[in-house]
């Protein structure tokens, strides 16, 4: 004769299946600093990879150099909502430092979108449909700031066809090696009251996620 459960046996069973939802669900939950990280790590790999690619060269133009593909973070209150975001993207015409609309990366996955999370006077954050969202990290993921050490005093880096890194601001470079990072250059997202530090390498340019107690990527 079948039997069927009793009551107390499906309070128990009830009570076993909160416990492990209790338990499994707090480790599901994402992190958008780590989140943050891992993107700005990803974009800044496809900043090299497209200066590797796209070799700059120029015998035209002695400022040639200053073309190079760089990732540059920028705020605006009006056209990136005040938020941390950041733009990928090669100089040209008068070499400026800042990008302008037909010098941002075009996102690879669909390129009616711009890489770019906004930008003072070029794109506007909320009203372009261009602007890939994610970039703006304040607004996508909580990022309050972002801070730089070793990197020229600016929140960029450049790379060139060998995928070399470069820091600080292409206007000061006076020649194709001026420039060229020579010690780790960090960047640092605040987020709340934790932070996490992206360490860019020296010559290879390699990019890592730093955890507490480590000074180099492994």
């Amino acid at each position: 004769m079948k039997k069927a459960f009793t009551l107390l046996e499906l309070v128990f069973v009830i009570v076993v299946i909160g416990i492990l939802a209790a338990t499994i669900i707090p480790r599901t939950k994402t992190n958008p600093l780590q989140e943050a990280a891992i993107q700005l790590i990803s974009d800044i790999r496809y900043t090299q990879h497209l200066a590797m690619v796209d070799d700059k060269y120029d015998t035209n133009n002695n400022q040639w150099y200053k073309k190079r593909w760089q990732l540059l973070f920028g705020t605006s209150a009006t056209y990136t909502n005040g938020f941390e975001a950041y733009s990928i993207f090669s100089d040209a015409g008068t070499f400026s430092g800042n990008p302008g609309i037909s010098e941002l990366a075009k996102k690879p996955s669909s390129t009616d979108k711009l890489l770019t999370g906004g930008f003072a006077g070029v794109i506007n954050y909320a009203t372009d449909t261009r602007v890939t969202k994610k970039m703006n990290l304040g607004a996508s993921y909580g990022i309050t700031s972002v801070t730089t050490t070793n990197c020229g005093g600016a929140k960029r880096v450049a790379f060139d066809h060998l995928g070399r890194p470069f820091k600080g601001d292409s206007s000061v470079w006076t020649s194709s090696v001026d420039g060229m990072l020579n010690t780790k250059c960090k960047f640092t997202l605040h987020h709340d009251l934790d932070t996490i530090t992206i360490q860019i390498e020296p010559e290879t340019g390699y990019a890592c996620i730093l955890n507490a107690t480590e000074t180099a990527c492994q």
